[in-house]
């Protein structure tokens, strides 16, 4: 049960590193270092991280419909775990 939550946690975190990174290489004018440069000067590590998180939707639903609940529950985990990262990133970075 504990190896299927991880399984989930950590596929949830690819998920939400692949979804930044899709979202910086479409969205951006700039190459990918200096569009991380540009991020971080303007404090939006939050809002890009969010956007990323989206991929954990797909993560999810697949894994519901596999009937993985377990590794679902790890994708939850994960998902309010960034968004605590960005509360934090939200309060601390003003």
């Amino acid at each position: 049960m504990k190896k299927e939550i991880a399984i989930g946690f950590f596929i949830a975190l690819i998920a939400t590193a692949f979804g930044c990174f899709i979202f910086i290489e479409f969205f951006s004018n700039f190459d990918f270092n200096q569009s991380l440069a540009l991020i971080k000067e303007g404090n939006l590590e939050g809002k890009v991280l969010v956007l990323g998180a989206i991929a954990n939707f797909f993560v999810f639903f697949i894994f519901l419909k596999k009937k993985q609940i377990y590794r679902a529950r790890g994708v939850l985990i994960e998902t309010f775990l960034i968004a605590f990262l960005v509360l934090l990133l939200t309060f601390f970075n003003k």
